[in-house]
C-alpha cells in the first residue's frame, strides 16, 4: 500500500490550495478515505472523509463549509479542496487508509496505512 499526497505549500490567508493523495496496492475504490492534519504541538485531528462511492462525506467543524473532500476511484485519487484558508489551517495533512473497509468514525487508531503528508502553512 502506498499513499502519497502533494499539493501543500504556502499560502495567504483566505486563499487557496488543492490537495490530492495518490493511492496504490489496495482496492481504493472499496475503501472509504480520510484526510487528517497534525500541527505542532498538537494531536493529529481527522479533518474530512468521504465514502467509497464518493457520495457521503464528513468533516471537521473547523473547516465546514471551507474544504471539499472528493475522490476518482478510476484514478485511485483523493483530493481536499481547501478554500478560505486560516492560519490555523498550518498543519501537515496526512491522506489515511482504514484498517476496516467500512471504518466511517474519526479515530486515527483506525487507519492501518498513511502518507507522509503534505505541509500548508497559511501566512502573510
Amino acid at each position: 500500500v502506498q499513499l502519497v499526497e502533494s499539493g501543500g505549500g504556502l499560502a495567504q490567508p483566505g486563499g487557496s490550495l488543492r490537495l490530492s493523495c495518490a493511492a496504490s496496492g489496495f482496492t481504493f475504490s472499496t475503501y472509504n478515505m480520510f484526510w487528517f492534519r497534525q500541527a505542532p504541538g498538537l494531536e493529529r485531528e481527522l479533518v474530512a472523509g468521504v465514502t467509497r462511492s464518493g457520495s457521503i462525506t464528513r468533516y471537521a467543524d473547523s473547516v465546514k463549509g471551507r474544504f471539499t473532500i472528493s475522490r476518482d476511484n478510476a484514478a485511485k485519487t483523493l483530493s481536499l479542496e481547501m478554500n478560505s484558508l486560516k492560519p490555523e489551517d498550518s498543519a501537515l495533512y496526512f491522506c489515511a487508509k482504514p484498517r476496516s473497509i467500512n471504518y466511517w468514525g474519526s479515530g486515527d487508531a483506525a487507519m492501518d496505512y498513511w502518507g507522509k503528508g503534505t505541509l500548508v502553512t497559511v501566512s502573510s
